[in-house]
């Protein structure tokens, strides 16, 4: 398995103009490349292939002599970028791939393992090529040399570094002894087997006054003007403060369940589909179901524990003798008339999720 670290960069005033000069040389070859496909399909119903274009490269940079303060491998890893928009698009998962403004082009990439394991030589430095050492905050060790990749990425408030490390495979454990189901949610986040709750911290709700003010002076300001960029910059760190809050929760949480349980039982959620739904989608994709079904899946995985999905086609319905007990979403608490449990909906489900996953697993 492969995980990132993400480490701050702090570059000199010269380098941060090197790395935004890379960043507009890969969106303008992105736009260049997609022009390219687009033309070649409408006009004379040829594909461009990835192994086309990157082909093209050298004599690409003969005629425009600015891709030489490029790496090579950040050029075409921008290229594979396209294609990988293409073949998502092809296969469905995606709509056609548009064209990328500076505001949204802005990562560059160093894909091959061999080179980026000689920028780490230096202890709290990474090596860029054609950009130079860049000061590096470490704050946590890592397995220098299995990295396989090292993303630049420019946020609102800096730069960091998302360096990708292969890790050993760790056998998951045969032996069971503690097991828990979950049941996410929008009320709480998630309700678990063993009777516990974790609130929704409701990260955007939480913010979005002050976001809704910073839109607003953001909106009253002229176009092209300097204040302007200032206020987008405000929004912007917003945007990237609840994003690092809900990180961060997720992570704690997935952490402390995995660390406590030797199986995590979860549902097959289609959030995508979910997040059609106009009255939920923006509670939906605050609660960030699906990352945090991500983070419990590495994080298992990586500490040798069982991570099961289970179907969630009537999770909610049904009672852990095995009765069908439909109820509406404004009906928060379970009755069972075959039995006679009696139990706050969300835990019903969660144990019921659990018992679906033991079977499968067993």
């Amino acid at each position: 398995m492969q995980i990132t670290y993400q480490f701050r960069l702090y570059p000199t005033p010269k380098q941060e103009q090197l790395m935004i000069r890379t960043l507009r040389l890969c969106q303008k070859l992105y736009n260049r490349a997609k022009e390219q496909r687009d033309t070649a399909y409408t006009q004379e119903g040829k594909p461009v292939t990835y192994a086309m274009q990157q082909d093209e490269l050298p004599a690409f940079k003969k005629e425009f002599p600015e891709y030489k303060a490029v790496h090579s491998q950040v050029l075409q890893d921008c290229l594979r970028r396209l294609d990988d928009a293409y073949q998502r698009f092809f296969r469905g998962e995606a709509g056609f791939p548009h064209y990328k403004s500076a505001d949204r082009y802005l990562s560059f990439t160093y894909p091959q393992p061999g080179a980026v394991a000689k920028t780490l030589a230096h202890e709290g430095s990474v090596y860029l090529s054609k950009i130079g050492w860049v000061r590096m905050h470490a704050h946590r060790p890592f397995d220098r040399a299995n990295v396989t990749q090292i993303n630049v990425k420019r946020y609102a408030d800096g730069w960091m570094a998302n360096i990708g490390v292969k890790l050993a495979a760790v056998e998951a454990g045969q032996s069971v002894d503690a097991a828990v189901g979950i049941d996410v949610g929008l009320r709480t986040f998630a309700a678990l087997s063993d009777e516990t709750k974790v609130d929704n911290p409701r990260h955007l709700r939480r913010a979005e006054k002050r976001l809704r003010r910073a839109q607003r002076r953001l909106s009253r300001k002229q176009r092209g003007s300097c204040n302007r960029q200032k206020a987008k910059r405000k929004v912007a760190k917003i945007h990237q403060k609840v994003a690092r809050q809900r990180n961060d929760f997720l992570h704690k949480q997935s952490y402390r369940i995995v660390m406590k349980h030797d199986l995590i039982a979860v549902e097959q959620l289609k959030v995508k589909n979910m997040l059609r739904n106009r009255r939920l989608s923006k509670s939906i994709a605050d609660a960030g179901w699906r990352k945090f079904m991500t983070y419990l899946s590495y994080k298992a995985e990586r500490q040798g524990k069982r991570f099961v999905q289970v179907p969630a086609h009537g999770t909610s319905q049904t009672c852990i003798c095995g009765a069908d007990v439909p109820k509406t979403l404004a009906i928060r608490l379970h009755e069972c008339k075959r039995c006679g449990w009696v139990q706050d909906r969300d835990i019903v489900s969660a144990k019921v999720i659990l018992q679906r996953a033991l079977k499968i697993s067993a």
